[in-house]
């Protein structure tokens, strides 16, 4: 079994700061690509940020100049570091990976449970 668990969301006052991390668990052959979406009520769920595995990353543009995103190729660790928070970012944010397991030949996709996120203004 693979499972992405997630940690770190919480309660910030606007301009505060977040640090976000997901664990890719189980059995794992390699991962190509890994990302955080987020989802606010009623709301479809977005593309916060990502990053392949040759190191490249994308950003909404939201986000960019306050979200950093990183990744432990050694430990299948993601993170996601929030700075200068806004009311706007309030959401559920969602790790997804794209994981090749032993002895499979095809790739599948994983999500985490979500962690909530909640900036107060």
């Amino acid at each position: 079994q693979v499972q992405l668990v997630e940690s770190g969301g919480g309660l910030v006052q606007s301009g505060g700061s977040l640090r976000l991390s997901c664990a890719a668990t189980g059995s794992i052959l390699t991962i190509n690509y890994m990302g955080w979406y987020r989802q606010a009520p009623g709301k479809q769920r977005d593309l916060v940020a990502d990053i392949r595995s040759g190191g490249s990353t994308s950003y909404h543009d939201s986000v960019k100049g306050r979200f950093s995103i990183s990744r432990d190729i050694a430990k299948n660790t993601l993170t996601l570091q929030m700075d200068n928070l806004k009311p706007e970012d309030t959401a559920v944010y969602y790790c997804n990976a794209h994981i090749l397991r032993p002895y499979n030949v095809n790739w599948r996709e994983y999500w985490g449970q979500g962690t909530q996120v909640t900036v107060s203004s």
